[in-house]
């Protein structure tokens, strides 16, 4: 497996299944609050895509409130399948952005996050899960999860590498207005 090296005019981001009823059952659930706020508010500084996925939102709510205002409304889908690949809607709106770098994080890593980061890595994208803004109820399906997607090829990495690799460097505006997000 050759590593992933990230390119923010490549990349697209995938949140999963932040919401408001599946939260708050989630292990480490201030710390995936957290992350995702990093990597949202990274995208919107470097202008990175962030497509959104709401499972069953009529029973699980929407995505939390703290995240949904980084969120475009037109990228926000809906879904009952696990892998967003299924998602209707999905495929077309990823292929829109035409970028071939796909960096997921969300709830629950054991299943939608592998799933779809399986899936994804299966058609070809350079696929990051970002291990730091993932969770699932219990920590050891994380864990586990985290073991077999990497042992699939796909690259894990904390939310703090995935940034600073877009970054490229220190001392540029975008690095300025980020650097707060890291004291």
């Amino acid at each position: 497996m050759e590593p992933v090296i990230l390119n923010g005019g490549s990349c697209v981001f995938v949140m999963i299944d932040i919401q408001e009823k599946l939260l708050p059952a989630m292990s480490c659930k201030e710390t995936v609050l957290a992350e995702s706020l990093r990597l949202l508010r990274s995208a919107e500084v470097l202008k990175i895509p962030v497509i959104a996925t709401e499972q069953y939102p009529k029973g699980l709510g929407a995505t939390v409130e703290q995240l949904r205002r980084f969120l475009n409304s037109d990228m926000i889908l809906p879904k009952t399948t696990f892998s967003c690949w299924g998602a209707e809607g999905f495929e077309e709106l990823l292929l829109r952005q035409n970028r071939r770098q796909v960096v997921i994080f969300g709830i629950e890593t054991h299943i939608c996050v592998f799933s779809t980061a399986m899936e994804l890595r299966r058609r070809g994208c350079q696929t990051v899960v970002v291990e730091s803004a993932c969770s699932s109820r219990k920590r050891e399906h994380h864990e586990l999860a985290v073991r077999n997607l990497l042992a699939a090829g796909v690259s894990v990495l904390p939310a703090e590498t995935v940034i600073y690799q877009l970054l490229g460097r220190a001392g540029t505006p975008e690095f300025k207005t980020l650097l707060p997000l890291f004291k």
